[in-house]
């Protein structure tokens, strides 16, 4: 009786490991991470950081400065609740001349005005940075003094430089201020001598 022919078990054995390797790859995608996602990745962290900060200011001592050369408190906590503005203004121009005739700034009275016009700033930075092109993010953005080149870099070195980086120096300088007037300084990267942040499970 002749045998019937089978199929070569080595090659069984090969199609089956080719297979199982296959369905172990991770599967290739085509989506692109978005400036938002791989530049600005700690954005909220630092926007609510900053909130916070700002919420703890103490009205009626604007005029208050711990040194004859410092800013006031008022002044301070200002510029710290403009700075979204710095972002939104590297965002959406190529370049910034220095010396060029500046807005009126607003006069906020008080703590939660400052919030309000933080808040207002950084929902439109949020915005804008989240339909940002990875051509617009890398594009040149450049800082004048009239005829004078201060410097140029990519618009997204420019962003974290002139805003995040830029709030966090100030924000400190901000708690120094609320610690000098007793007032309970929040918590940041971790805890203050005030507060520990939220437990994360």
């Amino acid at each position: 009786m002749a045998k019937t022919s089978a199929r070569p078990r080595s090659k069984t054995k090969a199609s089956r490991r080719s297979k199982t390797k296959a369905s172990a790859r991770p599967k290739s995608t085509t989506k692109q991470e978005t400036p938002l996602a791989l530049l600005f990745p700690d954005l909220e962290m630092e926007l609510a950081t900053t909130r916070r900060m700002l919420e703890r200011v103490p009205n009626g001592k604007d005029d208050w400065r711990p040194h004859a050369k410092s800013r006031t408190l008022g002044e301070l906590a200002t510029h710290v609740a403009q700075l979204p503005g710095f972002g939104i203004l590297m965002a959406t121009r190529d370049e910034h001349d220095g010396l060029a005739q500046r807005p009126p700034e607003r006069k906020l009275a008080n703590s939660a005005e400052r919030v309000k016009l933080f808040e207002e700033l950084s929902t439109q930075l949020r915005s804008i940075l989240q339909q940002m092109s990875w051509e617009h993010a890398t594009s040149p953005w450049t800082l004048r003094l009239g005829d004078r080149v201060v410097f140029r870099a990519p618009r997204s070195n420019i962003i974290r430089t002139v805003f995040i980086t830029h709030s966090a120096h100030h924000r400190a300088q901000l708690g120094v201020y609320l610690r000098l007037l007793e007032t309970p300084v929040p918590y940041s990267y971790g805890r203050s001598a005030d507060e520990d942040p939220p437990a994360i499970f």
